[in-house]
């Protein structure tokens, strides 16, 4: 008798949401590598595939966003809401990109809801504090800082922000001391050394100002030419 072996067959079956979130996935790889047109790629192939893929919008206005094209980002970032409006960090997203357009009214409001999805995420507090330092609202500004660093004393940018507010007010040590924090968080921080060289000049040290200005413009900071014209005419030095 002839025995036949019957092999069996598994057949795979991948849902259209798990191929979109595959294109998604590498969307994301190709951003945190700085290729933003592929990832916009990814995105825009993982969105053919399901229209109604949330995180793929909000990846794709993040894209736009680092490409600076602000409308489009905004407008990814209104669609994922409309989708999911749980989507805390989208919010946080849009608040950035209407910052960018000197939109902080609309900036703060998305910071709002933000906070209210996640409460005790100490980088959103810090996020609206710069929305409200640009408004010129230092209280608001300096409550927002103070309730990010509560949170977490890691977060390097709410000491920043929060140095930043004293030396709009003229508290030069202690903007000059929250700079501090946030090099030892940081050492690498760029604008950390950049707001600590601007109170050096108006406590004209300009020695220690000069050496954090070389020192931003080092790792990638663009200083005002302005400022940098104003340092060299009160030090007498041209760098």
């Amino acid at each position: 008798m002839l025995l036949i072996m019957i092999i069996p067959i598994f057949f795979s079956c991948v849902t259209t949401q798990q191929i979109a979130a595959s294109y998604n996935s590498r969307g994301i790889t190709y951003g945190q590598k700085g290729d933003y047109d592929q990832a916009i790629s990814e995105f825009n192939r993982a969105i053919e595939i399901d229209p109604g893929f949330a995180e793929a919008y909000g990846n794709r206005g993040l894209s736009y966003e680092k490409k600076g094209q602000y409308e489009e980002a905004i407008s990814d970032y209104t669609r994922a809401l409309e989708l999911d409006p749980k989507l805390g960090p989208v919010y946080n997203n849009r608040a950035s990109a209407y910052s960018h357009r000197g939109q902080y009214d609309e900036a703060i409001s998305d910071m709002n809801k933000a906070i209210e999805i996640h409460p005790w995420f100490a980088p959103f507090y810090s996020n609206r504090g710069e929305a409200y330092r640009k408004k010129s609202d230092y209280d608001r500004a300096m409550s927002d800082f103070n309730r990010a660093i509560e949170i977490d004393r890691r977060v390097a940018r709410a000491y920043v922000g929060r140095g930043e507010v004293h030396n709009d007010k003229g508290g030069y040590d202690q903007a000059i001391s929250d700079f501090n924090k946030a090099l030892e968080i940081n050492p690498n921080f760029a604008r950390a050394f950049y707001n600590r060289g601007r109170c050096y000049y108006f406590k004209k040290e300009y020695d220690k100002s000069w050496k954090d200005i070389k020192r931003a413009q080092d790792l990638g900071y663009k200083i005002p030419p302005e400022f940098l014209e104003e340092l060299r005419k009160a030090s007498g030095r041209q760098n």
